[in-house]
């Protein structure tokens, strides 16, 4: 057990997810300031002594990613100017996740440029949750805890409602991941296989598996302009019945993919995380965000303790 005291901070992003967590853990968020200054550059300063402290600094980087991801930077470079003893990061949503390798020539692997910046600022490990690929984890030398939301939205389709559904994978790269929601669930699996023409295009080619007469519950680790939310055609065209659920745990949410929520009857409700926060423009009847804070809370209070977390990891 560390002898050195537990904090916790929160950069700009998701301040209520850091005050929900440190709640939990019967401490306070500590004081800081980030401000965004009038030529766009972002300044941070830590508003009380941290010396030899063990910081969890926790700090999605969604929408304005590019923001985000620098103010965490700047925090590590602050915290180690103030001499604490380590600081492990907790990005929910970690940045650039879906540009894990080179689809084509001369492309960057952003998400091992982001693993270089955190390491080379002094972070002590990081702490994400289902990320888009799970091999982004060897692009650290420091520890990395992958943590996965799916004990939480499978609890939510624990109930008689839910008898005659099937789970979904919306492409094979998620396959590993509505397998373990089947098997928890004890729901027959049913795969798309799609072809991505560009950034925004998708077309669903092949359905395997039965559908026929079961409710779809389609899990994904994120939704963002939507086109896993217009894969229904190629499902209720084999005979799914009953309105479609979502499981996704990060709800990224662009306007195109809220109007299509709002818009198609065939999709009974989104349900998610709060990974991200989900400002008043994004909130809709059918959307329903879960909280990771207490999953955080424990995972930080075992780290800090030097308790194991192998069962609360993505791979258990």
């Amino acid at each position: 057990m560390s002898t050195h005291p537990l904090r916790i901070f929160s950069g700009s992003a998701h301040p209520d997810l850091a005050a929900e967590v440190a709640s939990i853990l019967g401490l306070h968020v500590g004081k800081s300031t980030t401000r965004h200054l009038p030529d766009s550059e972002v300044h941070v300063m830590i508003d009380e002594v941290v010396r030899d402290q063990d910081i969890f600094l926790i700090q999605p980087c969604s929408v304005p990613v590019n923001d985000n991801l620098v103010e965490v930077l700047l925090f590590l470079d602050a915290f180690r100017r103030a001499s604490v003893h380590s600081v492990s990061l907790v990005i929910p949503y970690f940045p650039y996740a879906r540009q894990d390798r080179m689809a084509r020539g001369r492309e960057a692997i952003s998400a091992r440029v982001v693993a270089d910046l955190l390491e080379s600022q002094g972070a002590a490990r990081v702490i994400y949750i289902d990320i888009h690929n799970r091999a982004t984890q060897g692009f650290f030398k420091i520890p990395v805890d992958p943590l996965t939301a799916l004990p939480l939205l499978a609890e939510y389709f624990r109930r008689p409602t839910f008898a005659n559904a099937a789970i979904v994978s919306p492409d094979v790269g998620r396959a590993g991941m509505a397998g373990r929601y089947a098997e928890r669930l004890n729901l027959p699996l049913v795969i798309m296989q799609k072809r991505r023409d560009s950034f925004s295009k998708v077309e669903t080619t092949h359905v395997v598996g039965g559908i026929n007469g079961h409710r779809p519950i389609i899990v994904d680790d994120l939704v963002a302009g939507g086109s896993v939310l217009k894969q229904l055609d190629a499902l209720y065209s084999r005979g799914a019945e009953g309105k479609a659920y979502f499981a996704v745990t990060h709800a990224v949410l662009l306007p195109s993919a809220l109007e299509t929520i709002a818009q198609d009857e065939r999709i009974e409700k989104l349900v998610t995380t709060n990974t991200i926060p989900l400002p008043p423009e994004k909130c809709h009847p059918k959307i329903e965000a879960l909280s990771v804070a207490p999953m955080l809370a424990d995972i930080i209070s075992r780290i800090h303790q030097g308790v194991s977390i192998s069962e609360k990891l993505i791979l258990a």
